[in-house]
């Protein structure tokens, strides 16, 4: 409609995603996928995407993350006035998306848009942070700073699992997919990650404060 939010976002029409989604299948492109949570969309839609993700998934093998995202709306802009999705409401997401999912799927939800929030998107059933900058703002969200890397650390310790680096590309199809990877591509990305796939030790944030 005139007034959804990606009415001017031609390449945002979901036939058209699916599409783009099927075709990096195809290529054996590693790929991220998402929901944006809170733009005018209703609970049944939101399903029907993350089903979509799976089955596009199960086709191919080649969704590495899928990311679980609330909108933050913007003053001065006309989605200003949308309401803003509480803690919860995204962490209930985060759940079914890993119940859609499954256990294999790396799920993601930005922690900066949840700040108060971390231990419990920690025990919802998320796997991974996204990217988390000490150095620069979060371009899309400038007004959300990043949380500091050893309090990201405590909230993912307290969950039971470790917060440690990663490649943008995910040690799954780094190990296991070589297939999706020009042989020198993945050679130099072998040269920075250890046995397990991430990226090798030091972390500073494990260091005692």
């Amino acid at each position: 409609s005139l007034s959804g939010a990606h009415f001017w976002a031609p390449d945002k029409d979901p036939a058209l995603r699916l599409r783009m989604h099927e075709e990096a299948g195809e290529l054996r492109i590693p790929f991220t996928s998402g929901i944006l949570l809170g733009i005018g969309e209703n609970p049944a839609e939101r399903i029907d995407t993350l089903l979509a993700i799976r089955d596009v998934h199960a086709k191919h093998g080649h969704i590495q993350e899928v990311i679980v995202q609330p909108f933050h709306p913007k003053p001065g802009t006309p989605m200003a006035a949308l309401p803003q999705l509480s803690d919860a409401e995204v962490a209930g997401w985060v759940a079914l998306a890993r119940l859609v999912l499954g256990p294999s799927m790396n799920v993601q939800a930005p922690p900066n848009l949840a700040p108060e929030a971390l231990a419990l998107l920690a025990r919802s059933g998320l796997n991974d942070w996204g990217g988390v900058s000490p150095l620069t703002i979060d371009f899309i969200n400038p007004e959300a700073p990043w949380p500091k890397l050893r309090e990201l650390a405590r909230a993912t310790s307290a969950s039971g699992q470790r917060l440690v680096e990663r490649l943008p590309v995910y040690p799954e199809e780094l190990l296991g997919r070589p297939d999706f990877f020009d042989p020198a591509v993945r050679a130099a990305a072998l040269r920075l990650v250890d046995a397990t796939g991430f990226r090798a030790a030091p972390r500073p944030w494990e260091e005692a404060a």
